[in-house]
């Protein structure tokens, strides 16, 4: 119900039109794993580098349905943040503009949920650039894996127990692939194999891979 207000409030306030779709029906079964890379993480200076999202259809994730971009930044980021990231200052110098970016991750999430851990950093640095541009943050629904795997995990310790939400504690203990760090492709991809593993248990059991499809 407020999920549904919400995007009614939301819907009466966009400036443009041509955003209209955000709010649509999603196509059915339809999600999008997505993950942002920043020069740090302090969301009151964080400026985006790249972003990647990529489909998840049923119980498949689409590989072929994917958006890899690196962002110029507004500012110069920092030699550390870039050598996290594995990014060179050439490919920074050739990212696309922020705006442009923006334009290209709307309409490919389109109206999916979105899927992703620590998602409300993401979001929040993606709103910085929605916002001006559409008038209104992203309306979209938000499912955070981490706490999937808390609720998951509460299930199954003793009372008390602390819980690691770490990206990395989780991705082990649900058998998952470990795939390089700080790479927005892979963080999105790695998302949405641990929200196919904890929301679809039936069809995504433990001892097995998750099915990937072009």
């Amino acid at each position: 119900m407020l999920q549904r207000l919400r995007r009614q409030w939301l819907r009466r306030r966009l400036k443009d039109e041509a955003y209209a779709f955000l709010f649509e029906p999603a196509p059915p079964g339809e999600l999008v794993g997505i993950d942002c890379e920043t020069t740090t993480l302090d969301i009151r200076r964080a400026e985006l580098l790249s972003v990647a999202a990529i489909r998840i259809r049923g119980d498949r994730i689409l590989t072929s349905e994917r958006l890899e971009l690196v962002v110029r930044p507004e500012g110069r980021p920092g030699e550390q943040g870039v050598l996290i990231h594995q990014l060179r200052p050439l490919d920074i110098a050739r990212g696309v503009p922020a705006d442009q970016a923006i334009d290209q991750v709307l309409r490919f999430i389109g109206s999916r949920p979105l899927v992703g851990y620590y998602l409300e950093f993401d979001v929040a640095v993606l709103d910085r650039h929605v916002r001006p541009k559409i008038g209104i943050p992203l309306p979209n629904r938000q499912i955070e894996v981490s706490a999937l795997y808390y609720d998951f995990k509460q299930k199954r310790s003793p009372p008390g127990s602390n819980i690691d939400l770490r990206f990395g504690t989780i991705r082990e203990e649900l058998g998952l692939p470990e795939l390089a760090e700080h790479d927005a492709f892979n963080d999105a991809l790695l998302a949405a194999m641990i929200y196919l593993r904890l929301a679809r248990p039936r069809a995504q059991p433990t001892n097995q891979p998750i099915p990937l499809s072009s």
